[in-house]
């Protein structure tokens, strides 16, 4: 158990749209929860081997003692999502980590354009309801299969209702549309110089994205994944040195460095193993990573210090690590 780790209750389970659940948290003492804006994320230690992280859908301001998640019921779930809908019921206690952000809202830009694919509306409602309070302009693009599977839909509306002409909601469900793909171009393209813009949702709407996004400046295009970008490094073939015991551990090809630190009993705290939540994240003392992650900047990437040892490998033969 982390130092950071918090023991909450489950209080509440509700169905948010045909697959998608929302879970609230309350602590065990009653004491206020840390505080997290907008895009923050939690990782939920479901059981000992078990952890996951899930985005929060509203900010924490320090004196609340609850919070809550969204979790859409994955088919091809690891074990999360199943064990939220299936095992996981009022009363059950578990721990939170602390939040985490690298999906973090720019309160000051002028304007806000949202686009959200699926359960990718979560962190994104987390950042309505803080443009709604702060009487910001935001425009959001919702897209889902259709109406009943597009969780939060009436609460977003009455973010709507309440933003006095500053918030817009523009729906996207593919049965009404005939299976056409939301135009980003267009929507770039329409929002002006100074808009933030901000994307979570499938991996396919994500590419499409950064693609029609191109052109606008790094600073004001912000996404989040719900996968690695790419495939997990797993050529293997290179030593990796715990620096504080040097104990060398060698990957193979078809390994990561965390199923090896795994397999050698090497404490290290994991949720996502796909480089998208950062808590996996390690020093990197010496050597070269090769990164596959989705959470470092490029001149974190060039800096080459740190690294998500869940997915990525190395470029050189030895990695020295500080584990």
């Amino acid at each position: 158990m982390s130092d950071g780790d918090i023991p909450v209750r489950v209080k509440q389970m509700r169905h948010e749209a045909d697959t998608v659940l929302s879970v609230t948290f309350e602590t065990l003492n009653g004491a206020p929860l840390p505080k997290a804006e907008p895009g923050a994320h939690v990782d939920l230690i479901l059981t000992d081997d078990l952890r996951r992280s899930y985005s929060l859908t509203a900010a924490l301001d320090g004196t609340t003692a609850q919070c809550t998640v969204a979790v859409h019921r994955d088919p091809k779930s690891k074990g999360g999502s199943v064990y939220v809908h299936d095992t996981m019921r009022v009363g059950d206690k578990l721990r939170l980590s602390r939040p985490k952000n690298h999906f973090a809202l720019d309160q000051s830009a002028g304007h806000s354009v949202l686009i959200a694919g699926g359960i990718g509306i979560t962190p994104i409602l987390a950042m309505v309801r803080r443009l709604t309070e702060l009487g910001k302009p935001w425009h959001l693009h919702y897209a889902a299969r259709k109406r009943s599977a597009a969780a939060f839909l009436p609460e977003i509306e009455a973010c709507v209702a309440q933003s006095n002409g500053q918030g817009a909601l523009t729906p996207h469900f593919d049965d009404e549309v005939s299976g056409a793909l939301i135009d980003l171009a267009r929507i770039f393209a329409g929002a002006g110089d100074t808009a933030h813009f901000y994307c979570c949702g499938p991996e396919p709407m994500l590419a499409a994205y950064e693609a029609a996004g191109r052109a606008v400046p790094k600073a004001r295009v912000h996404a989040e994944y719900f996968s690695a970008k790419e495939e997990v490094a797993r050529e293997g073939g290179f030593d990796v040195v715990l620096n504080r015991s040097g104990k060398v551990l060698h990957v193979d090809a078809g390994k990561t460095i965390l199923d090896v630190l795994i397999a050698n009993r090497v404490s290290v705290p994991f949720a996502c193993t796909e480089g998208t939540c950062g808590t996996c994240e390690t020093r990197v003392i010496e050597g070269r990573p090769d990164h596959r992650d989705t959470i470092l900047t490029d001149e974190e990437r060039a800096h080459g210090d740190t690294m998500m040892v869940c997915c990525s490998g190395s470029k050189s033969a030895r990695l020295v690590l500080d584990l």
